[in-house]
Formats: structure tokens, C-alpha cells, sequence
């Protein structure tokens, strides 16, 4: 009895946590941010969304951590937000070789390629994330949404 109360535990814990409406690049190495101040920064930044600062921090730190997925995904959401799309998508696919199932990553690449007007590189990650997520997730909800709304509008960005 105590072992499928643990199971259900285990299994259940991922559909019982709120979502959030709002996504912002998640980590998959958190312990990151407590071990690189430039990389703290440069999540401060993103969260303040100084994107100029975040670019400058997390620069710093990609420096010194050159295998670090997180840092190349925020890069990229960083230059997103400036409107850089091709040093967004270096950043992205920077992430994915070093960890080709970041779901944040494919989250943010599809949704910087649909601002691109790139709907067959969008489906990609969608389709990468509908691999990835065995159980519900926040990435692959919100690509499959902003796919869905940018066919909606036609085929056009917002």
C-alpha cells in the first residue's frame, strides 16, 4: 500500500502543480545561478526585462561555462526580446546541441521562428516537444498555442 501511494506521488506531483499563463525561460540546471553571479544577473535582468543587461551578464558567464544549455537558452530569449532573431536562433540551437531535449529551448525557437514566419521550422519543435513531454507540459502547451494563433491570424506574426 505504501509503495502505490508513493508511485501515485511520484506520477501525480507534475499534473497537480499550478502552471503558469506567463512562461519565462526555465532552468534545467538551477544550482547555475547560485554558483555564477554574471549568470544570477543576467536571470534578474531577463525577469526585469533589461535585456541589454541579461545579454551583457549571461555573455560573461557563457564565458566561463561553455556547456551550460540554460545560459545559451537565455542568451537567446534575450536577443529575442531585442529583436535579434539570428543571434536568438545561434543561441537556441547553441542550447539544443548541448542538450537536444531543453524544452525551453524548443519552446523559444519555435516561437522565434513563427516571428520569423518560419511555420515548418515552428512544427519542428513542436513536434520535437510532443517527443520530449511524456506527461503535460508547460513548453509544448504554449508552442502548440502560438502555432495555433498564428494560423489563426493567416500565417502572420503578431
Amino acid at each position: 500500500m505504501a509503495l502505490t501511494a508513493w508511485l501515485c506521488t511520484i506520477a501525480c506531483a507534475p499534473l497537480l502543480m499550478p502552471s503558469s499563463t506567463h512562461a519565462a525561460p526555465t532552468d534545467d540546471e538551477p544550482e547555475t545561478t547560485a554558483l555564477d553571479p554574471d549568470y544570477a544577473a543576467g536571470k534578474r535582468a531577463i525577469d526585469a526585462k533589461d535585456w541589454r543587461a541579461a545579454v551583457k551578464a549571461l555573455s560573461s558567464a557563457a564565458l566561463r561555462d561553455t556547456r551550460n544549455a540554460d545560459i545559451q537558452n537565455y542568451l537567446g530569449y534575450a536577443h529575442r526580446n531585442l529583436g535579434d532573431l539570428a543571434r536568438a536562433f545561434t543561441h537556441y540551437e547553441r542550447a539544443l546541441k548541448l542538450n537536444p531535449r531543453h524544452r525551453g529551448a524548443h519552446e523559444y525557437a519555435g516561437e522565434a521562428a513563427l516571428l520569423a514566419g518560419d511555420l515548418p521550422r515552428a512544427q519542428r519543435h513542436l513536434s520535437a516537444l510532443k517527443g520530449i513531454c511524456l506527461l503535460p507540459c508547460e513548453e509544448l502547451d504554449d508552442l502548440n498555442a502560438a502555432v495555433e494563433a498564428y494560423l489563426r491570424r493567416g500565417g502572420k506574426s503578431q
